[in-house]
């Protein structure tokens, strides 16, 4: 008796815990899709490093996988099990932008499809991930290919937005009908500037170590302070509609990225002189900088798959706020009568009319649904490359993310990428003067 009581106390806790965590999901959701969906986005990546580092070891540790006489292979850890992963969560999420391709107003019944069944799309996720498991190495081949291309536009789309969160940030700043501002824009400006150089000066200090010959490095780190001062020579010449604050930050973010390239050099290199810093440091540091490196790719996912100043749906403005607040019609003040909109209504043909003028009115979506999900399909490939040292077959050592000569030569091409496209911002108002660049 007891035992059937205590069962039944059990399955009654099972049960509220289990609708305690779909409401408290239901509630994230309701709030915000992209939030779920970064929540999927991440625990695809700490998968798919858990798998490439910790799965060996495991799973020879695990008694029923030899009693029923299965014997894991290399596709279940490693650099096999990164690529699998990430073509499971790029195919869920290209998946979901064919099925929300064209997705303008809220009302749409594929609307439903961006904010709800979670607990379906989860489920699909899983056999997606369980499927790409099952597909030969040779496909698994081409999609580690193609993810190499996937990721070169991934980069080139966070590098175009930084140069309209640039251009916007300026544009607000200077238009501001205050010297305040102006003056926040040359204190940023200068900062930027002086932390320019004083990182120039810690990358010779790390990357050119006493008694070793690192003629690389060097070039490096010069021609990015070349290409940095080119840059804010140009954006402030007469001819030019250029302005001090976004060649600054580009400056900076060039410094950045030759860093982040120094960095990456393999371990063993001689001219690496933070790697035996790097060795050096604990396991819960290491942890912290993996999952550092896990919230950057997913920030800039969902930076990229939200904006609304490049990539809003065509012909529907732009809406801040949660996915599901609808665009609500005037409210009932601007239209005359006196009530505050959120109060009661009242009873009459003027209530029944405004209630259909708000049924009709237009509930245009604040995101582009699809490109959304584009977005974090292209950041799939990303982690994949992040995750595999761009493709190589075997890694430097378990933990260690985005190391290798690959990632050198990709970020120091990104970074002159990023010059290039903020040249060409600079220069195109002067070579195409009939063209609206505005």
């Amino acid at each position: 008796m007891f035992a059937a009581l205590g069962s039944c106390v059990a399955s009654c806790c099972a049960v509220c815990a289990c609708e305690a965590c779909k409401g408290v999901a239901g509630g994230i959701t309701r709030r915000s899709a992209r939030l779920a969906y970064c929540g999927i986005f991440f625990f695809a990546l700490l998968t798919s490093w858990v798998l490439r580092d910790f799965a060996e070891p495991v799973l020879e540790k695990i008694p029923w996988i030899d009693t029923m006489g299965l014997k894991p292979s290399k596709e279940w850890y490693g650099t096999q099990a990164v690529l699998r992963v990430t073509l499971g969560n790029f195919l869920f999420f290209l998946l979901f932008s064919i099925l929300l391709c064209g997705v303008k107003d809220k009302r749409e019944v594929r609307d439903g499809w961006q904010h709800g069944g979670w607990m379906l799309k989860f489920i699909l996720w899983i056999a997606i991930i369980v499927i790409a498991f099952l597909v030969p190495n040779s496909a698994v081949h081409v999609y580690g290919h193609l993810a190499r291309f996937g990721s070169g536009v991934f980069l080139l789309i966070q590098v175009v937005l930084l140069l309209d969160f640039m251009y916007t940030w300026n544009e607000s700043w200077v238009s501001a009908d205050d010297e305040r501002w102006l003056y926040g824009l040359f204190g940023v400006s200068a900062l930027s500037y002086i932390l320019t150089g004083v990182l120039a000066g810690l990358l010779f200090y790390w990357f050119n170590p006493a008694g070793e010959d690192c003629q690389l490095n060097i070039f490096f780190i010069s021609f990015t302070l070349f290409l940095t001062a080119a840059i804010s020579v140009l954006s402030v010449h007469p001819s030019i509609n250029g302005s001090l604050l976004p060649s600054s930050i580009i400056t900076l973010y060039c410094m950045y990225l030759c860093y982040n390239a120094l960095a990456s050099e393999p371990r063993t290199y001689e001219c690496n002189g933070l790697a035996k810093h790097l060795n050096a440091v604990s396991r819960s540091t290491l942890l912290m900088g993996v999952t550092t490196t896990m919230l950057a790719v997913v920030y800039s996912a969902v930076r990229a798959g939200s904006s609304t100043s490049l990539f809003s749906p065509p012909d529907s403005p732009t809406v801040g706020g949660a996915d599901t607040e609808p665009m609500l019609a005037p409210n009932r003040v601007a239209m005359g009568d006196g009530k505050d909109a959120g109060g009661d209504e009242e009873e009459g043909t003027s209530s029944v009319s405004f209630r259909r003028r708000r049924r009709d009115d237009p509930h245009p979506v604040s995101y582009n649904y699809s490109f959304f999900h584009i977005i974090f399909a292209l950041a799939s490939m990303y982690s994949a490359m992040l995750l595999t040292g761009w493709g190589r077959e075997a890694t430097e050592g378990t933990e260690i993310i985005d190391v290798g000569w690959t990632s050198v030569w990709v970020k120091m091409g990104s970074q002159w990428v990023t010059v290039l496209l903020y040249v060409w911002s600079l220069m195109a108002p002067l070579i195409f003067p009939d063209r609206d660049f505005s």
